[in-house]
């Protein structure tokens, strides 16, 4: 039972926001990727040698300096230098890096990124001593490419609802907003009939993402109908399917009903300031309003994301991954080993604020005593991964720009859907 609200830490986004935003198509050193080659088998006995890492940040990463000197210490032989890679120079390092066959060890990966790099033959595949069932199953999907592992989940990232009960109670909502589409839809006109009247300085009841990365945000309301947007099997997109139709629809209304800004404001910021009732963001929001407004901490809750046909949610963050130019790969993996490891997971989530990946952290730490967190727990548990196709960022841009033109009402729904499916097949699938 967790009994503890907050913690002091500030939560942070992990990386999927970030390596969407990074991600462009890249070119390799090979024109076939390695799905063929056997996984990598990790020797017995301690790691030995020097391994080389890079963390992405624009600073070095403390708490995985001090986790890189207790694998030292538990293996005497070995030395571990962790060099900070900025996210903003991180893509191109990296695939200039697997193109010039000039890469360190060990890495960690936005989860974007990785079936790009794959197909670069960039990385080796997962050892089969990693099991995939100790991981939320779509953080272990965000590794694949071309139904290969080419690496191990290592922070995850997905959004919830964040209400504030003050603005809810006072729009007749008793507990959290209904759990279904069809209830929350309900709920928000409420919370926006209450606009200016019960709650004078509420503006508008959510505030849905416009433009950049609203893919992010809009892809699981297409999950949630039961549909998606690509088949893997016959490598076609659909988004000429009625569950697209409904995705886009209920995107749409949300504008056109006034429910939410289209200004592209700090929806953060707005639901701190009372502005807006709901909101669907990431684990930092709840971390920023804890350091920011600790006065607001009684006054919101988090709820997992409303469901359609099914729940689901998005799966992001950050993945480790070895390259196939590794010159201590057996050192490397045996290092991702010990950074997965459920006890040493939950140390990092405790001191970074990011979500671990590993089912069993989630019981190890402190997460287990923040009661805001098990909205993302259960979130985690039905996340689904992007297409692992190369051309997944042209996609994702395109989905934000007509995503916008939507939001504008530049453009119906109808003509949206026929924009998407036109211009991804365009796009293709790349390798």
């Amino acid at each position: 039972m967790r009994t503890t609200r907050h913690t002091t830490r500030t939560l942070r986004i992990a990386c999927a926001t970030v390596a969407a935003a990074l991600l462009a198509t890249g070119c390799g050193r090979s024109d076939d990727s390695s799905t063929a080659d056997a996984p990598t088998q990790i020797s017995s006995g301690k790691a030995k040698g020097k391994l080389v890492m890079w963390s992405m940040g624009d600073k070095a990463d403390k708490p995985l300096q001090e986790l890189a000197k207790k694998f030292e210490q538990q293996n005497p032989d070995v030395s571990v230098r962790i060099t900070a890679v900025p996210w903003d120079a991180a893509h191109e390092k990296l695939t200039t890096s697997i193109a010039g066959g000039n890469t360190p060890d060990m890495s960690l990966i936005g989860s974007t990124w990785m079936a790009e790099m794959a197909s670069m033959n960039g990385f080796q595949a997962t050892p089969a001593s990693f099991e995939s069932s100790a991981f939320f199953p779509g953080q272990w999907d965000t590794t694949k490419y071309k139904d290969t592992s080419y690496g191990v989940p290592f922070t995850a990232d997905t959004s919830v609802i964040y209400y504030r009960t003050d603005i809810t109670t006072k729009a007749g909502i008793k507990g959290a907003p209904a759990a279904d589409w069809d209830g929350y839809l309900k709920d928000l006109k409420a919370i926006q009939a209450a606009a200016g009247k019960a709650n004078p300085k509420l503006r508008h009841a959510t505030q849905l993402q416009t433009g950049f990365n609203s893919w992010l945000f809009w892809l699981p309301l297409v999950w949630q109908q039961g549909g998606d947007i690509y088949d893997a099997g016959t490598k076609k997109f659909t988004f000429d399917s009625p569950e697209v139709t409904k995705a886009l629809e209920t995107y749409g209304d949300i504008f056109k009903d006034g429910l939410s800004p289209n200004d592209k404001t700090d929806s953060g910021q707005n639901f701190q300031n009372g502005l807006i009732g709901t909101v669907q963001q990431g684990a930092s929001t709840g971390g920023n309003l804890h350091l920011n407004a600790p006065e607001l901490d009684s006054k919101w809750k988090t709820m997992p994301l409303p469901q359609g046909e099914q729940a689901a949610g998005l799966a992001g963050g950050s993945d480790l991954a070895v390259f196939k130019d590794a010159k201590n790969a057996d050192a490397a993996w045996k290092f991702v080993q010990f950074l997965t490891d459920a006890k040493n997971l939950a140390e990092y989530a405790d001191a970074t604020g990011n979500l671990p990946a590993v089912v069993q952290s989630w019981s190890e730490g402190k997460l287990s005593e923040n009661e805001d967190m098990e909205a993302f727990e259960t979130q985690l548990k039905v996340t689904k991964a992007p297409p692992a196709i190369t051309t997944w960022q042209q996609v994702a841009d395109t989905i934000d720009s007509e995503l916008e033109k939507l939001a504008y009402g530049k453009a119906t729904v109808a003509e949206t859907q026929k924009t998407l499916q036109s211009k991804a097949t365009s796009i293709g699938t790349g390798r």
